[in-house]
């Protein structure tokens, strides 16, 4: 089937692609301004109908303030998110009939967060999803993590990147992009992954609704590496995401064993549920994947060239008629159905509840386990290397 997809997004993904390989980006890296805004308490930069503002979102356990940022653009498209974890709390944009909504679940409570709040939105790192019974070796050394999930490391571990203040280093706002960078270290020996990582994510929004989100990282030692974002998409706001339509530019994936860590083999979608290589009902097959809980948790494999930004997905709900295109240079992409989240839902922003299969997560990453799977993409970072990737989200409404 021919993608479908906008004139903007096609735009986007032609320059992304003649400079995503050197710089993982079209947007040149944002310029720091200096320190006002980063201690300014109630922060405010305007540029034409871009905006960028920072309020407080409260007080760490150890007394440091967390910081909650917007990026807005003329439309009313908002991007909210906070330093802490650098959770996307909020996104709204708009329907076929131009109301906003917003589309991730997520909390306005600094506490729920702290408290673990199960819809996070954050960063994820230094791995993300599972390493089988979180054990590697590299260059003769061996290595064990937290087993934080079953008998597997997921996430990161018990305190990964999501769980940490991230620190401002600067940001951009022209009469067509907002954006914001941040940064974290994190120290050789954390969560026992070997080497000091420096990481920073930008977080940028565009005139035409790209939500765009950058990683970038270096390392004084060899270290396993795969960063994403966690958000989980309802395109109606509310209610569940089995009447959703999703179409994946993959026709392959990783089967996992019970314990979701793959297999190793890499095999066609072709005649299984996990066939979206044309756009699909995504509740029609739940019951078919064949996991205790029914629903997807699944890693498929992008067919794009190696380190091309290209179209990854397209996710439709009917009832409002807004889209999302995911765009990526990652070899991967997680497709998670919330299946374990309360039947009876949480709640969210504006007391919305989210339960089970009331959000669909699209994670774009290396492949889960790759630091034990050779055949799988790299997924090892080395000294004198810098770790290039790129997600963009472009909304829209049919």
């Amino acid at each position: 089937m021919k993608p479908q997809i906008s004139r903007r997004t096609a735009l986007a993904m032609g320059g992304a692609a003649s400079l995503g390989v050197l710089a993982g980006c079209a947007t040149p890296p944002p310029k720091d301004p200096g320190p006002d805004f980063a201690h300014d308490p109630s922060g405010i930069k305007i540029n034409h109908g871009m905006k960028l503002e920072k309020a407080s979102f409260g007080l760490l356990p150890d007394g440091r303030t967390a910081d909650l940022f917007t990026l807005s653009n003329e439309r009313g498209t908002r991007l909210r998110f906070t330093n802490y974890g650098m959770i996307i709390t909020e996104l709204w944009t708009r329907d076929q009939h131009g109301d906003l909504g917003n589309v991730v679940g997520g909390s306005d409570s600094l506490d729920r967060y702290l408290a673990g709040f199960p819809f996070t939105g954050a960063a994820i790192g230094r791995f993300a999803n599972r390493i089988r019974r979180g054990f590697f070796q590299l260059d003769g050394k061996a290595y064990q993590l937290a087993i934080n999930n079953g008998p597997n490391h997921l996430h990161g571990g018990r305190v990964g990147f999501d769980k940490k203040l991230w620190h401002y280093e600067g940001d951009q706002v022209t009469d067509s992009l907002a954006s914001i960078r941040f940064s974290y270290v994190s120290p050789d020996g954390e969560e026992n992954y070997p080497g000091t990582l420096s990481v920073e994510v930008t977080y940028e929004l565009t005139d035409d609704d790209q939500v765009r989100i950058r990683y970038k990282a270096t390392t004084d030692q060899a270290t396993p590496i795969n960063l994403t974002n966690h958000s989980y998409f309802n395109l109606a706001g509310r209610g569940d995401i089995r009447s959703h339509r999703l179409q994946l530019w993959a026709s392959r994936y990783t089967p996992v064993d019970e314990g979701l860590i793959p297999t190793g083999e890499i095999v066609p979608v072709s005649g299984t549920p996990l066939d979206f290589t044309t756009s699909r009902v995504v509740g029609d097959r739940m019951e078919q994947t064949g996991l205790s809980v029914p629903g997807y948790d699944h890693n498929f494999v992008l067919d794009h060239p190696p380190r091309i930004i290209s179209l990854a997905a397209v996710l439709t709900d009917p009832s409002s008629g807004r889209v999302m295109e995911v765009l990526t240079d990652q070899p991967g992409i997680q497709l998670y159905t919330s299946n374990f989240a309360p039947v009876e839902g949480v709640e969210c922003t504006n007391g919305v509840r989210l339960g089970r299969h009331g959000a669909l997560c699209l994670e774009t990453q290396n492949f889960p386990d790759a630091v034990n799977r050779p055949s799988f993409p790299l997924a090892i970072l080395r000294p004198g290397e810098t770790y290039n990737r790129t997600t963009i989200h472009h909304f829209r409404a049919r």
